[in-house]
């Protein structure tokens, strides 16, 4: 049997690995038109940062390693160019001496990734402006700063990698400014969440311009002018484009594979094209997505690799491992922070007409007698009929990565917020409280399900009337500090000897620092007649957060 697989890095070298292991005697080629056969891609931000000094660190195995280990046959620097599913052929250019030939197969696996965007628009072309996408890209910036020396970046996008290279560059003593055409940061997060982002940006004297985009660039000497959309121009010394990334597809369509409607290579559950023999995994295809049910493009390194087993056991095997779909767990590191999100957001399930409802909870990363306990921000998208948990998102400095871990293992398994309750987590003062944060974000959404609390979200504030009386329950030195734009204030410790100060007839709104305090009152205020009553979702600190976006320009400092 001969297997041929086109593409690399975490997707091609699993298959690759995984079908010798299970076929020792099969004729087994894989092409990397690149000169690196399988490097840690995700890592290459922090190379370009000297948070990894060693560069051959980032090589999981060369193509000597794989050859030697697994006897297979690695061709680097060659190209896959045509793919002739009639005759079993694909077509192979050697990027070093420009010659063609054919290569046949029995069966084909895709694994071409995604690349990145890169519109066309003016001054684009500049040596100055870069991409990250591969080991060529990385070098290329690493030595652009080693020997530039550039006092000024401007990365273009906040999404992932945007973000790890605006702190990657900022760790090298480059001054940042990170451009985002949305009106957030981090799209897998909701606005509420991201903005958290944008106070940590902020207060890392990082230049953060949302909603704007770039018109075109311009060199300027030694430096290169960023044009934005606003007319605002940014002098810089380099920039970094990380707008996005497409579906590399190309090979596929001329193939005559089927696209589907996001633009991914189209497969069934077993992974496998249109074309029985040719399976296609990793970024360019479309998976489904577990919560909407629907097509999805997930670019992320584990189900990459999670495909690659699937598919190379499917080659030899025949079609019996399937591929069920992912939720999108997500993580990254900015800065202090780390930030996560799985499975579906509020814009995404707005699009898909599926009604959610949202809670909101601070928590402390471990028990707050022992020393070091830190902020942990949790939102929860759940189902108002079933309470079926959706979505998840957390920020925060410490035990991010384990909480939304805990949350993800429940919504791919259509779980629900009473399973966020009886979780059992791992207890020590040091790494958790007797209720862990996601315990007690799943107590807080049943409250909200079961109707033992109605809740008001940060964007409706603004909207509400002046015959609502909005309640501060928080200290008084607490209120002194900042509060909702009038808001009066009672203590909640004092709340049931002040209840005569409270009108029975009209809506009130409660809040506090992060919505518990709040609850209290609510419970006394209904309890005692009250009966058009709400508390603040996730408290005085998400609407902080959130609400700055009422004027964007204090997220932004003069350009330079």
């Amino acid at each position: 049997m001969k297997y041929l697989i086109i593409g690399g890095v975490a997707g091609g070298a699993t298959i690759t690995a995984r079908l010798r292991r299970l076929d020792e005697k099969a004729e087994i080629i894989l092409f990397e038109r690149g000169e690196y056969v399988s490097y840690a891609n995700c890592g290459l931000p922090y190379y370009i940062g000297d948070i990894i000094t060693d560069r051959d660190k980032l090589f999981v195995q060369t193509a000597e390693g794989f050859t030697q280990r697994f006897r297979v046959d690695i061709r680097t620097r060659q190209e896959v160019i045509a793919i002739h599913p009639e005759t079993k052929q694909v077509e192979v250019k050697n990027l070093a001496t420009g010659e063609t030939y054919l290569q046949s197969y029995d069966k084909l696996a895709l694994s071409p990734g995604a690349e990145p965007l890169r519109p066309n628009i003016q001054g684009i072309n500049s040596k100055k402006i870069f991409t990250l996408r591969n080991v060529p890209d990385t070098d290329a910036i690493k030595q652009y700063t080693l020997q530039e020396k550039p006092r000024h970046a401007v990365v273009v996008g906040g999404g992932f990698i945007g973000l790890e290279m605006a702190e990657n560059l900022h760790a090298l003593g480059i001054t940042v400014a990170v451009v985002e055409m949305a009106n957030q940061v981090m799209a897998p997060l909701d606005y509420s969440m991201a903005a958290i982002v944008h106070q940590h940006l902020n207060d890392k004297n990082v230049e953060l311009i949302l909603e704007d985009g770039v018109k075109h660039f311009e060199e300027n000497g030694k430096g290169i002018r960023v044009h934005l959309q606003s007319g605002k121009i940014i002098e810089t010394d380099m920039v970094l484009l990380s707008i996005g990334v497409r579906a590399e597809t190309k090979l596929a369509k001329e193939a005559g594979l089927s696209i589907g409607a996001l633009g991914g290579i189209s497969v069934n559950k077993y992974m496998q094209t249109s074309d029985p023999s040719i399976y296609a995994l990793g970024d360019a295809t479309e998976v489904t997505h577990l919560v909407t049910g629907k097509a999805a493009l997930i670019p992320l390194a584990g189900p990459a690799n999670k495909q690659g087993r699937i598919v190379a056991d499917n080659m030899v095997f025949g079609n019996k491992e399937t591929y069920e779909g992912s939720i999108g767990n997500s993580i990254a590191k900015i800065f202090d922070l780390t930030v996560a999100a799985a499975g579906a957001n509020a814009k995404l399930l707005k699009r898909e007409g599926i009604p959610y409802l949202s809670s909101f909870t601070h928590s402390a990363s471990h028990a707050g007698y022992y020393p070091g306990a830190v902020s942990l921000s949790i939102k929860v998208l759940f189902s108002p009929e079933n309470g079926q948990v959706f979505g998840a998102q957390v920020v925060g400095f410490d035990g991010v990565d384990k909480r939304v871990e805990m949350l993800g293992q429940v919504i791919q398994r259509k779980g629900t917020i009473n399973d966020l309750i009886t979780l059992e987590q791992a207890y020590a003062p040091p790494y958790s409280s007797a209720k862990d944060p996601v315990n007690m974000a799943g107590y807080v959404a049943n409250n909200i399900l079961t109707g033992k609390v109605k809740t008001i979200h940060w964007r409706e504030i603004a909207d509400l009337g002046n015959e609502t009386i909005l309640v501060d329950v928080r200290t008084e030195e607490e209120y002194r500090l900042g509060t909702l734009p009038g808001a009066i204030n009672i203590p909640v410790d004092e709340l049931r000897e002040r209840l005569g100060e409270l009108p029975k007839d009209k809506p009130i709104i409660v809040s506090c620092a992060v919505g518990l305090r709040g609850y209290l009152a609510y419970r006394i205020l209904t309890q005692n007649g009250f009966t058009d009553v709400r508390n603040l979702s996730g408290g005085y600190k998400t609407w902080h957060a959130a609400s700055i976006k009422a004027d964007k320009m204090l997220y932004t400092k003069p350009c330079r």
